[in-house]
């Protein structure tokens, strides 16, 4: 740490992340007026987005396994074929099967049947009367637990936090989407307090990987990257501080999208870290983190103050010229072989079908930036528990995280200052980077899905080489406030998935998610299903 406290950084300390609105030109793009509601948005977003395919073609055909998506639902659902209860039924039904002692994933917290059951019975009425909400009405939405939603308590993955703060209300992004009718699908599993890279939770159950159970799921947000993966649900809700969405998306083969700050709410989130977390969207497809985004953006300020919201046309990502993308060698290479040579082959792809170009560029001082983002995220997620902490019992906190609070609590004021000078430094790197490019483009992860060991099960785990190696790529995303998405780009030796990630200049969403789509429609042939999945559509199956 000493690199950060004792450093001699001559610019001033820049405490928050937010960035001013600035209105830079994006290609292919639609724009949604201030004023709609949550669902209008939704409707708005379902037409940017191209045709499904025939819906008598298998989910795992030749062209590749193809996830059930929130089009796919709402189609059945109109249909009359399928009902949300009878999803809702299926999907409890899996839940107990996968969390029993045969396969243990444990990627719920706590999930409540009645209150699924009875949306899911709203839901059905609605489509019977033809008065669904949106395209999202009797969607399963699973809630990774440090984001308030009824009529659970926030754990934050813990014993205790539920008790001492309880849940008075929905999180502003919960309420927007159960405004379109989507069913709450229960709280998921997660690293405890987000201070963690591997989704081990000694108290909850450590998420395991669905593409291999003998693995870990990564984390923070674990248990809603695997629910996704798994085929529960088509979306689920996360939190990120730290690549904490982005991070288990990728190691979990499934689309992990964090905005830029201030595009969402952070109303009733959990305080872990609020400088450089929020809500991100874990999503089987780039389609439905597109859907999932148009309702949650946060509009609530006056339309001259908030910034324009674009979706973009997906339908016409293939005609975009022009697209650079910055890439430094040094820090791009500083992963597995496996990983280097996928994300490598992507870029190719991405030239070869839609010729976009990728620039050489240098990101200076990464290491400085991740030790003050370290410093920060730990820091405010020390002095956010404090209060609570000072009163308990240690045996109600993994050993894991008693021993990184009490990290967090020895870092300096200085040092405090000093990784605020650090942002402001970044800040500047990185907007002469978006000079010459239309994003920057990573590995997401270093590694793959490493092993779960069996004695970290019940007392946590502390692996700094793996976590490092996770959060290797994630930093600037929350420490600049940036948007970045993750998308799968292939699979290892092993045949784990590889997360290639893409992160934007402020407000630059729908770019993003352009460039999410295409890596993913050029890789869309060598999907692979994973190990443990169900099929809530298959009448088959159930």
């Amino acid at each position: 740490m000493q690199l950060v406290s004792d450093a001699e950084i001559p610019e001033p300390p820049l405490f928050t992340a937010a960035h001013t609105w600035q209105d830079t030109p994006e290609q292919n793009v639609t724009q949604a007026k201030p004023g709609l509601s949550p669902a209008e948005r939704v409707q708005r977003a379902l037409g940017c987005i191209p045709d499904l395919p025939d819906p008598s073609s298998s989910s795992s055909s030749s062209s590749g396994f193809r996830r059930w998506t929130i089009r796919d639902f709402a189609r059945a659902y109109g249909s009359g074929e399928i009902t949300p209860v009878m999803v809702a039924r299926r999907f409890l039904a899996a839940l107990e099967e996968c969390s029993g002692p045969g396969l243990n994933m444990a990627m719920f917290i706590s999930c409540n049947p009645e209150d699924i059951i009875r949306q899911a019975e709203e839901s059905t009425r609605r489509y019977q009367q033809g008065a669904a909400l949106s395209g999202m009405d009797g969607v399963l939405v699973a809630v990774k637990d440090e984001i308030d939603c009824l009529p659970y308590q926030t754990t934050g993955g813990t014993r205790w936090l539920g008790k001492a703060r309880p849940c008075v209300c929905d999180a502003a992004c919960v309420a927007q989407l159960r405004a379109c009718g989507a069913v709450l699908a229960g709280k998921t599993n997660m690293h405890e307090l987000g201070a963690g890279t591997s989704g081990i939770n000694p108290h909850h159950g450590s998420t395991r990987n669905p593409y291999d159970t003998g693995r870990v799921s990564g984390g923070s947000s674990g248990g809603s990257a695997a629910a996704v993966c798994a085929g529960l649900c088509p979306v689920a809700l996360g939190a990120d501080g730290g690549g904490s969405v982005r991070m288990p998306a990728a190691l979990c083969g499934v689309v992990g999208f964090k905005p830029t700050v201030g595009r969402l709410s952070n109303s009733g989130l959990l305080p872990l870290n609020w400088t450089v977390g929020m809500p991100g969207i874990l999503a089987a497809t780039v389609e439905d983190a597109l859907v999932a985004y148009a309702a949650m953006v946060d509009q609530s300020r006056p339309s001259h103050s908030q910034p324009k919201l674009n979706l973009p046309l997906l339908t016409t990502t293939r005609s975009m010229p022009n697209i650079r993308l910055a890439r430094s060698a040094k820090w791009f290479d500083d992963s597995s072989e496996d990983i280097r040579v996928c994300c490598d082959k992507a870029l190719q792809i991405l030239r070869a079908q839609y010729g976009w170009e990728t620039v050489e560029v240098t990101v200076p001082e990464v290491e400085e930036m991740r030790l003050a983002h370290y410093v920060t995220m730990g820091s405010e997620c020390s002095a956010s528990v404090a209060t609570y902490v000072e009163k308990l019992n240690k045996s109600e906190i993994g050993w894991d995280v008693r021993i990184a609070l009490s990290a967090y609590g020895s870092f300096s004021s200085r040092a405090y200052l000093n990784s605020q000078r650090i942002r402001r430094r970044q800040m500047y790197f990185h907007e002469e980077i978006f000079e010459t490019a239309d994003a920057i483009v990573t590995p997401m992860t270093a590694v793959t899905a490493y092993p779960l060991q069996d004695d970290a099960l019940s007392t946590g785990e502390l692996d700094y080489i793996n976590a490092a190696a996770l959060a290797r790529y994630s930093i600037a995303g929350n420490f600049l406030g940036l948007p970045a998405i993750t998308v799968t780009a292939g699979y290892d030796k092993a045949g784990l998935p590889v997360g290639i990630q893409f992160i934007g200049r402020p407000w630059s969403e729908a770019t993003l998610l352009h460039l999410a789509y295409a890596m993913q429609e050029a890789c869309s042939k060598d999907c692979r299903k994973p190990v443990v999945h169900y099929d809530l559509l298959n009448k088959e199956e159930y």
